[in-house]
């Protein structure tokens, strides 16, 4: 069993947790961002910091629309916020040109969905190279009820029964990584949908067949490193040979790419689409970006704190 998640009282790290209890905080979040003084980050009379959305970039024509609606529903949410986009790679503008042309304070949201390479070293790395900036990086988007809301709705649209059965299970597809921190994200937001499914059996799955690196896990998890996360198709056989003849693959894609499509054609049945801009994703990335700005203390890139890094 995982630890919890570190971070401001929330309904984030709690199984039990609903995606409405999560969007009440993150309104109250709001609103104390209005009110209190943010200590060596913003002056009550500093503009309001920018929030940077870090895609991950695809080559599919429909990812780059697909990421824009997402955050055109992000400031529809929070009026007169600045939101920013900038891209790993693959598409533009890349997060370096984004984050060269801003000045004071940003947080950079990840919409990734888990601790792997990126949000550990790439994002921070982009923020050092920015000495203009005072920047933060938010915590990736998964685990989150939120996040478990937005796959649940993706998978009753595209027609997964609304009531648990035993012939039905998910499979969870997520990119891929080598890093154990994103492994046990993966299964935590497996856990989360199967309670929202009303206890269905989810088995986390990895598009690529990256497997987490034990040398790569600091010494203190070596008891709770994950067993070994299966490929897409070697989860939809797990799940046959169990018994399920119904089963579903919901995907922790933002945006149609490589990944996201390879993962729907292994689906034997329903296959989700991409969460897009699903309202609970956009709520879960001004959550993202809230929790960031009121976090005490540095980001702690073996850890899943909010980050600050100021260069």
């Amino acid at each position: 069993m995982t630890a919890p998640i570190p971070h401001l009282p929330s309904a984030s790290c709690d199984p039990l947790g609903t995606g409405d209890l999560a969007a009440e905080i993150t309104a109250q979040l709001g609103t104390q961002l209005r009110r209190v003084r943010l200590h060596g980050f913003r002056r009550p009379d500093a503009p309001v910091p920018t929030l940077v959305a870090v895609a991950h970039g695809s080559r599919d024509p429909r990812a780059l629309p697909t990421v824009r609606a997402l955050l055109d529903r992000v400031r529809a949410l929070r009026p007169g916020l600045p939101v920013r986009l900038g891209h790993l790679e693959l598409n533009r503008p890349l997060l370096t040109d984004t984050l060269a042309g801003l000045r004071g304070a940003a947080v950079l949201v990840p919409l990734l969905f888990g601790r792997g390479h990126h949000v550990t070293h790439d994002l921070p790395a982009a923020l050092a190279a920015a000495p203009q900036l005072t920047g933060r990086v938010a915590a990736p988007l998964g685990p989150h009820p939120l996040l478990a809301e937005a796959l649940h709705a993706r998978l009753l649209e595209a027609g997964f029964p609304g009531a648990p059965s035993p012939r039905t299970a998910v499979v969870l597809a997520a990119a891929g990584s080598r890093a154990p921190r994103s492994a046990h994200d993966t299964e935590r937001i497996a856990r989360l949908l199967s309670h929202r499914l009303g206890g269905t059996p989810v088995l986390p799955a990895y598009a690529s067949a990256a497997r987490p690196s034990p040398a790569t896990a600091p010494a203190r998890d070596a008891a709770r490193r994950p067993a070994e996360i299966p490929t897409v198709p070697d989860a939809v056989r797990a799940l046959t040979a169990r018994g399920h003849d119904r089963i579903a693959v919901a995907g922790c894609f933002t945006a149609p790419g490589r990944f996201a499509t390879q993962c729907a054609a292994a689906a034997p049945g329903t296959a989700a689409g991409p969460l897009g801009d699903h309202p609970a994703l956009a709520r879960l990335v001004l959550h993202r970006y809230d929790q960031a700005l009121l976090a005490p203390a540095g980001y702690d890139p073996e850890g899943i704190r909010a980050a600050t890094v100021a260069v």
